[in-house]
């Protein structure tokens, strides 16, 4: 039986936003892998005249790619990624769900204005700590429309009525340093799906971009063993 992974990013974001996870996946098994960039998004931002449904289709489409050549489906989402990974597993049949830091609530101010004094910081200084992506946050800034935003609240939406509908087994990802989707948000998409197979894995250091965490290579290895078990 053949395996494939659809891995989606998050809202503003790119591809790199989950390239450690793809990579250590790849080093792995010999599963094939989908990964698309959403319209508007990856490195060079246009997310103007971009919509929720064109990036719903642009993931569809990446799933029907990648039905055609496997037997047995996994999408890994993150941030707002997870949401829409969550909207497949209601029109697809998807064998596993693996959510990263899903959005589905957002910012956690007391983590969050931490992060926003070192944000300040290095966009005077332009002294930017490794490993983190703080100096794209001055691009992003200019580069968002707000049109944008609604735009994506429109995916917060579409999928928050459903939550109980949701069947497939899920893995849920959250780290709590996260200072964009609140730690609590894992505990209550763990009470809300309707998933009788559900695992919580937890980052004590892991920020928004949790691929990025000091224990990634730990929780990959559990993750993966979840998507590698049977069922």
């Amino acid at each position: 039986m053949k395996t494939g992974v659809l891995f989606i990013h998050g809202f503003t974001g790119g591809t790199y936003e989950v390239q450690p996870f793809i990579t250590y996946v790849k080093k792995h098994t010999d599963w094939s892998v989908e990964v698309p960039t959403l319209p508007g998004h990856g490195v060079t931002l246009n997310l103007a005249n971009t919509s929720a449904e064109s990036w719903m289709m642009e993931a569809e489409l990446a799933l029907k790619k990648l039905s055609n050549r496997v037997d047995r489906v996994i999408v890994v989402g993150f941030s707002m990624g997870g949401l829409i990974a969550m909207y497949l597993s209601l029109r697809y049949r998807v064998d596993k769900l693996i959510l990263l830091s899903a959005a589905a609530k957002y910012i956690s101010p007391r983590i969050l204005l931490e992060d926003v004094r070192i944000i300040l910081t290095e966009s005077i200084t332009k002294k930017y700590t490794a490993n983190t992506f703080y100096h794209l946050f001055d691009y992003k800034l200019t580069h968002t429309p707000i049109r944008a935003t609604f735009e994506f609240l429109k995916v917060v939406k579409m999928v928050q009525p459903y939550y109980g509908l949701i069947d497939t087994p899920v893995c849920i990802v959250q780290g709590e340093k996260d200072g964009i989707v609140p730690f609590s948000t894992a505990h209550h998409l763990c009470e809300m799906l309707g998933s009788e197979e559900k695992l919580l894995v937890t980052s004590p250091s892991g920020k928004h971009h949790i691929c990025y965490s000091n224990d990634a290579e730990v929780w990959f290895e559990q993750v993966l063993e979840f998507m590698q078990k049977a069922g």
